[in-house]
């Protein structure tokens, strides 16, 4: 099968229509597939990069269906498409997040932990749930070395030392994760600074482009700044507790298992944030605008490791990881 995959990226739209398009490109290089990319990629070189390695071409956003049996979009600037896609003989995969990005498709698929109710646009096969969601294969890694870290340590009674460098071993180590988008360097620093009211010992890693003011650190804290890039989950593999947006981020880090803070950034959040916090997915710090509660929340998830371990066996009990090949299963179901 020949297929197209169609999403950009930018400092404000972020990454994360980038990273499901890969996980889609590594499931169906797997399966022998032909597969190409168009769009642009700004601000998300890092995900990029993993199409060089799997041998998938970068082409203009401009590229035609002509040639492909099928073609993904994953894009809330662009219409309707369907009738285009279709007079080139592919047939058109669309994802929609609730209303955003939502158009008529021969697959449709809202990978959300709450989708939203759809009118009747014609569309053909609708895939809706988490199941859905189209993880990379670094994910599923990720998951399977904490996995294997968590039972080493229940077995033995040892714990492993943590792959980060600098602050006090003994104290939780937290990532602030925003995603990939350029503009939330105010909410980050927002961030630390209720990190740094808790009083509590930890070290902090901001994974942000730019350079947000950070805090003077209290007793037993520390405040580093990095920026995003392919070792995150790697980091991910022994952090105790991630302070995360509520998009794409989210589901990868339900399904590696890792205890989470969420804050709602933008308003197409709105419903995942809502449905992580109620089903005790992750715990919430309110939107980026109104980070009132941030504080207490986060002290009692620093000082009750016993609240982070529920968050994330729920988390991880929801998000398997294997969206992206059952995506795939349905688009070649769809075109017998």
């Amino acid at each position: 099968m020949r297929i197209l995959l169609r999403a950009d990226s930018s400092r404000q739209i972020g990454a994360g229509h980038i990273s499901r398009m890969v996980a889609l490109a590594e499931q169906a290089t797997r399966r022998g597939w032909t597969v190409a990319f168009a769009g642009r990629t700004d601000n998300a070189d890092f995900l990029a990069a993993r199409f060089a390695e799997l041998g998938v071409p970068v082409l203009g956003p401009g590229t035609r269906a002509d040639g492909y049996d099928a073609v993904v979009v994953d894009h809330y600037g662009i219409a309707e498409v369907r009738s285009e896609v279709n007079s080139a003989g592919a047939r058109l995969v669309s994802f929609e997040d609730g209303v955003f990005g939502r158009r008529a498709a021969d697959v449709v698929v809202d990978c959300g932990l709450v989708p939203q109710p759809r009118p009747d646009d014609g569309s053909g096969l609708v895939l809706t749930g988490v199941a859905y969601a189209p993880l990379r294969q670094v994910v599923l890694e990720a998951r399977d070395k904490r996995r294997a870290r968590e039972l080493y340590s229940r077995e033995t009674g040892v714990k492993l030392p943590r792959s980060h460098d600098g602050g006090d071993a003994k104290a939780p180590h937290v990532l602030v994760v925003l995603g990939g988008g350029g503009v939330w360097q105010e909410t980050v620093a927002a961030l630390l600074e209720a990190l740094r009211a808790t009083g509590t010992p930890c070290t902090v890693e901001a994974l942000v482009r730019g350079e947000p003011a950070l805090p003077e650190p209290g007793p037993g804290q520390r405040f580093v700044v990095s920026p995003p890039g392919p070792g995150l989950h790697g980091k991910l593999v022994d952090t105790d507790l991630v302070v995360s947006a509520s998009g794409v981020t989210l589901f990868e880090l339900c399904c590696i298992g890792v205890p989470t803070a969420l804050v709602q950034l933008v308003d197409n959040q709105a419903a995942g944030y809502r449905a992580a916090v109620d089903g005790g997915l992750a715990a919430g710090l309110g939107t980026a605008a109104a980070l009132d509660d941030a504080t207490a929340t986060l002290t009692a998830l620093l000082t009750e490791p016993a609240a982070r371990e529920r968050l994330a066996t729920t988390a991880s009990a929801t998000v398997d990881g294997h969206g992206a090949a059952r995506v795939l299963d349905a688009l070649e179901g769809a075109g017998g």
